[in-house]
C-alpha cells in the first residue's frame, strides 16, 4: 500500500488557477530557504559554501532529468579556480516521450524553481542563470516569465539579490523544439545561438560549458527540490524514501491506463502500485503486457509473467512488483530515467510499437554522428519492411546487429536511446517479431498497431 508522507510537494496546487503567483508562494513559506542561504558570504572558497555542497551530497539528491547522477557531486565538479564567469543552465526542455512533469512544475510552481536557482547560484558562485524551456511550452513560458518579473520586482534577483549585496540574474530562454536539445551539451549549443549539436566530452560542462566557461546544468525538478532540502536539513530529507534514492519523485503515468497523470511519491513505490492504485488499473480491464519505466528510451519490462531468453541465454521473468528507484531498476537491466511510466496492454503489437518509437528517434537525430544518423535510419527501414509484411526472419538479428553498433559509439546518447528499446523489445518479445516475419501479420489478435 502506498504511504505518501511527503512534507512538501512540487505538485501542490497543480491545475489550480492563480496558484503560480508570488503571493501564494510566500504564504507557503516561499523564499525562506533562499533568504537563509543568501545571508551567507558569497565566496565559494569560504568554509560555509563547501559545507552547503556537502549538505546537498548528504541529502542523496540525484538528478531528476534521467541519469540520476548525484547533484552535490555535480556541483563539486564546477571549476571554481577558472578566471571566467560561471553559469547555471536549468534544463526544462523535457523532450523525452512520456515525460510531462517539468512543464507542470514550471506552470504551477515557478517560484519554487526560481528559489532553487537562487540557492544553486549562491552556493556555486554563479551570477547568471538560464532556464532553457521547450519552445512548444507556450503557457508554461508565460507563467515562468510572469514569475521572473514578480521575483525581480520583489528584489529577489538583480544587482542586490535579496539584499545580499551580490548579483544574481535569471533569463528564461525558449528552445526550438528539438529532442537533441534536451541533452546537456546540445542545450548549451542552442543556448549559445548555434545549431543544437551535442559537444564532445571532455571537457565537461562543469569545466568548459556555455561560452567556454564553467557551467552547472540541472533538471528543473532537481533545482525545485533544493528549498525543501535547505528547510528540512539534509539528514531529514535523506530519510524520505529508500537509501541512496531519497526525496520525492514525480512519476508520469501514461499509455493504456485508466487514470493517466502525475503522481508525486517516494521511490519505494512499486510498479504494480503505480499502475493499479495510482492509475486505477489497465484500460478496459485488460492485462498489462509491457511497461517502459522511465521514458521511451529506456529498456521495456515484460510484465505479463512470461519468461524470455536474455543476452546470456538465461531464462528470465521481469518483476511486475519491482521497486521504482534508480538502483533497483538498474539491477533489473533497465533505468528509471525521467520516471515516465508508459503502459501497454495485452492487445498491443510490440512490433509496431517499436516501429513507432524508432521513427521518432530517427526523425530527431541531429545527424552529426554516423552510427546514429545511419543506424536509426536502418532500424526504421527494417522495421517498416517487417510491418508492411515484407520482412524476413533474418531481419530480426539484423536489427540487433545495427542496434549493437550504435550503442556507445556517438557523441551523445541519442543513438543509445534508439538502440536500448530496440534491443529490449526484440529480446523480450522475439516471438512476435518472428511471427510477423513468417506470417506477415501481428500475432496479437485484434492488435492495436501504433
Amino acid at each position: 500500500m502506498i504511504v505518501n508522507d511527503l512534507p512538501t510537494k512540487l505538485l501542490d496546487g497543480a491545475y489550480t488557477k492563480g496558484e503560480w503567483s508570488l503571493e501564494n508562494y510566500l504564504k507557503k513559506g516561499g523564499y525562506q530557504a533562499a533568504k537563509k542561504v543568501l545571508a551567507m558570504p558569497r565566496d565559494p572558497a569560504a568554509n560555509n559554501i563547501p559545507a552547503l555542497i556537502e549538505e546537498v551530497k548528504k541529502s542523496n539528491l540525484r538528478g531528476r532529468g534521467g541519469a540520476g547522477f548525484p547533484a552535490g557531486m555535480k556541483w563539486q565538479f564546477i571549476d571554481y579556480k577558472a578566471k571566467k564567469p560561471r553559469y547555471l543552465a536549468v534544463n526544462c526542455d523535457e523532450s523525452e516521450p512520456g515525460t510531462c512533469k517539468d512543464r507542470v512544475v514550471v506552470t504551477y510552481n515557478p517560484h519554487r524553481v526560481l528559489e532553487g536557482i537562487l540557492i544553486a547560484c549562491h552556493v556555486c558562485g554563479i551570477e547568471d542563470a538560464y532556464i532553457y524551456i521547450r519552445g512548444e511550452f507556450v503557457v508554461e513560458f508565460e507563467h515562468l516569465v510572469g514569475a521572473v518579473a514578480e521575483a525581480y520586482a520583489a528584489g529577489y534577483f538583480g544587482s542586490n539579490a535579496m539584499g545580499s549585496g551580490v548579483r544574481i540574474d535569471v533569463t528564461p530562454h525558449r528552445g526550438a523544439g528539438a529532442y537533441i536539445c534536451g541533452e546537456e551539451t546540445g542545450l548549451l549549443s542552442s543556448l549559445e545561438g548555434d545549431r543544437g549539436y551535442p559537444k564532445i566530452k571532455p571537457p565537461f560542462p562543469a569545466v568548459e560549458g556555455a561560452w567556454r566557461s564553467p557551467t552547472l546544468i540541472n533538471n528543473t525538478q532537481t533545482i525545485a527540490l533544493l528549498p525543501g532540502i535547505v528547510n528540512m536539513g539534509a539528514d531529514a530529507w535523506a530519510k524520505i524514501g529508500p537509501e541512496r534514492n531519497s526525496g520525492p519523485m514525480i512519476y508520469c503515468l501514461s499509455g493504456h491506463i485508466k487514470k493517466p497523470g502525475l503522481f508525486e511519491l517516494t521511490m519505494d513505490v512499486t510498479l504494480r502500485e503505480l499502475v493499479e492504485q495510482c492509475g486505477g488499473g489497465v484500460l478496459n480491464d485488460l492485462k498489462p503486457k509491457a511497461i517502459i519505466p522511465g521514458g521511451s528510451s529506456m529498456p521495456v519490462l515484460r510484465v505479463d509473467g512470461q519468461p524470455y531468453t536474455n543476452a546470456k541465454g538465461e531464462q528470465v521473468t521481469d518483476n511486475y512488483d519491482i521497486r521504482m528507484d534508480y538502483d533497483t531498476l538498474k539491477n533489473a537491466n533497465t533505468l528509471l530515467g525521467s520516471a515516465a511510466v508508459i503502459v501497454m496492454h495485452e492487445r498491443t503489437c510490440m512490433v509496431s510499437a517499436l516501429y513507432n518509437l524508432i521513427r521518432f528517434y530517427h526523425h530527431e537525430s541531429c545527424g552529426q554522428c554516423t552510427p546514429c544518423r545511419e543506424g536509426s535510419g536502418w532500424l526504421e527501414k527494417i522495421l517498416a519492411r517487417i510491418v508492411r509484411g515484407e520482412g524476413k526472419t533474418e531481419d530480426i538479428d539484423g536489427l540487433l546487429s545495427v542496434a549493437g553498433q550504435m550503442s556507445g559509439t556517438t557523441i551523445c546518447l541519442l543513438a543509445d536511446s534508439a538502440a536500448m528499446p530496440a534491443g529490449a523489445f526484440i529480446t523480450k518479445f522475439r516471438e512476435e517479431f518472428v511471427h510477423f516475419c513468417k506470417e506477415k501479420k501481428s500475432m496479437v489478435e485484434n492488435a492495436i498497431r501504433l
